[in-house]
């Protein structure tokens, strides 16, 4: 800008600026944007995206959150809807397409209103009141469950899993993940919690996914350290070191000069005497299994050997931790203070061959444990299951807390936009837009849902609004296209993923559109760039160069 005797004033230095609708526009353009890329995946029937990072790996998959932590995602606006997938993952571990599905539709209606003049503000305002009204009516619709009904949560784990594997009855997948919750709960203050870090998964790549199998154990993904030690050891005695048991360094920087035969020998014999003491003192607290966080030296392998011991090394802290709470040992920083009590227990230790690897289980442990092994033809199909296998987890895990559940195939959605019409019309405001909109909005789960089965999604929308004046659970059947009672076919949600989603999006829209001044900084162009302003004459502008005539700006060049 110009000061009053014309002389320009620069106020924002380095910065480009979007202001008022221009700014609110883009924003929302940039939301909606990431959100329609995760649409296709929703469902039962949607699709898979492929996606190839920096460095060529690939990943293949229809969760919404991996997806959207795979995008490579520059736009600040775009970033917030990623972070409603991220919260929405974190609290509750499923819902994370349908969060961020909601978010943009929620902004693709507040554009409307937006161009009718209705201030920002008042839509934020009307969509708080919509959302709130919404958790009150989701609650009304959940049904009371008992979180020890293995039926219904093998349903659970189904239909969080659904499109995520392979669609075959005899999937045990589910069933494995019921499992893995149930021996991971316990009460707490006269209720159930779920603490999902007890939860044991190793994969390995080979045969099929019917082939994995539940160890009750703890199933470490290494092998043991020397050729001569034993593969299989009953009745054993555990240590877990996460110091090394090889000679120790000195703490300052030393230099040993050696001028003779005799002299290499006697350091050589020195430090094969460190190594014996640190393997003695292993040895004299009675283990006869070794789990090492750090390195083991090839000299101390081969006196464990000798000495009976089966030992691993470079086993990571969380394994070290899931070994200590099976066994019942302490996890020891100092073999110096190292005694027999630190010791655990274990029926048996043994390496087996799984696959093309080894891997070796521990069983019969002092504390029950149970780890899940995954199996599958490949690295892609693993880390798909392990996914699926996440969301059914803690769908089943939300069950179990807090015992309440609701109808899936977009019924809850339907019945939100029904009622969500009517409480907009008890409204005097300007509010009332707002709500209505938000209403219009929850529209988009069963239209997507449809659309991604290949059915018509207007037909299907008015079908369900019909059906729902008679039942509240009436959802979509994605393989008949049939309006059916969604509790009669097994498709049920915990209420928690259907709550959490209506406030991450909320909360991630309101944001977006509270947003009316963006602020910019541009890159400054590094000294001595071809171009750059200091550069002397006849280099960046020099006739012939970038821009000029005779190269960048040559005619019939570019």
């Amino acid at each position: 800008m110009a000061g009053m005797s014309g002389t320009p004033v620069i106020i924002l230095k380095d910065t480009r600026r979007e202001t008022g609708k221009d700014a609110i526009s883009n924003n929302i353009m940039a939301a909606r944007a990431v959100a329609n890329a995760v649409r296709s995946t929703l469902g039962p029937m949607g699709m898979d995206k492929l996606l190839v990072d920096s460095i060529g790996d690939v990943t293949i998959t229809n969760d919404g959150v991996t997806i959207l932590k795979e995008m490579d995602v520059q736009h600040p606006a775009a970033k917030m809807i990623i972070e409603a997938a991220k919260t929405q993952d974190k609290e509750v571990g499923d819902g994370t397409t349908t969060a961020a599905v909601l978010a943009g539709e929620l902004l693709k209606k507040a554009e409307v209103l937006l161009d009718q003049d209705v201030h920002p503000t008042v839509i934020v305002q009307g969509y708080r009141q919509a959302a709130e009204k919404a958790v009150q009516i989701l609650k009304s619709m959940a049904t009371d469950v008992t979180g020890k009904d293995r039926k219904l949560l093998d349903k659970i784990a189904q239909t969080a899993m659904t499109g995520k594997l392979s669609e075959s009855p005899d999937n045990k997948i589910a069933g494995f993940a019921v499992d893995l919750v149930l021996g991971a709960a316990e009460k707490a203050d006269g209720r159930m919690v779920v603490d999902l870090d007890k939860v044991n998964v190793e994969k390995k790549v080979g045969e099929s996914t019917l082939d994995s199998e539940i160890i009750k154990g703890v199933v470490i993904d290494k092998e043991i350290v020397h050729q001569n030690m034993p593969r299989r050891i009953e009745n054993a005695r555990v240590a877990l070191l996460s110091v090394p048991i090889e000679s120790k360094d000195t703490e300052t920087k030393t230099e040993y000069q050696i001028t003779s035969a005799g002299q290499f020998q006697s350091f050589m014999d020195h430090e094969k005497k460190m190594i014996k003491e640190v393997v003695d003192k292993v040895l004299a607290s009675g283990a006869n299994v070794v789990f090492c966080q750090k390195g083991i030296d090839d000299l101390a392998q081969h006196l464990l050997a000798n000495a009976g011991v089966l030992a691993l090394r470079r086993v990571i802290k969380s394994d070290l931790d899931k070994l200590s709470k099976a066994t019942g040992a302490n996890i020891v920083t100092s073999l110096e203070e190292m005694t027999k009590a630190d010791l655990g227990s274990a029926g048996v230790v043994e390496e087996r061959r799984i696959g093309n690897g080894v891997m070796t289980f521990v069983t019969g442990t002092k504390n029950p444990s149970v780890t899940l092994l995954l199996r599958g033809g490949t690295k892609q199909v693993l880390d798909g299951l392990e996914r699926a296998l996440d969301d059914s987890l803690h769908a089943v895990a939300d069950v179990v807390e807090d015992e309440k559940i609701v109808a899936g195939g977009g019924a809850p959605e339907i019945e939100l936009s029904l009622r969500l019409r009517e409480y907009a019309a008890t409204l005097k405001g300007r509010e009332q837009l707002a709500v209505a909109k938000f209403a219009e909005a929850m529209e988009i789960v069963p239209r997507t849902l449809a659309e991604n089965c290949g059915f018509d999604p207007i037909d299907k929308t008015v079908e369900l609004k019909s059906g729902h004046e008679k039942s509240k659970n009436l959802g979509l059947n994605v393989y008949t296209g049939k309006v059916v009672d969604m509790y009669e076919i097994g498709v049920v949600e915990p209420l928690r993923v259907k709550i959490q989603a209506i406030q991450s999006a909320t909360d991630a829209a309101s944001l977006i559109l509270r947003i009316d001044d963006v602020l910019a900084s541009t890159k400054k162009k590094e000294v001595g760039a071809p171009g750059a302003g200091g550069m002397p004459p006849g280099m960046g502008g020099m006739p012939g160069m970038g821009g000029m005539p005779g190269m960048g700006g040559m005619p019939g060049m570019f």
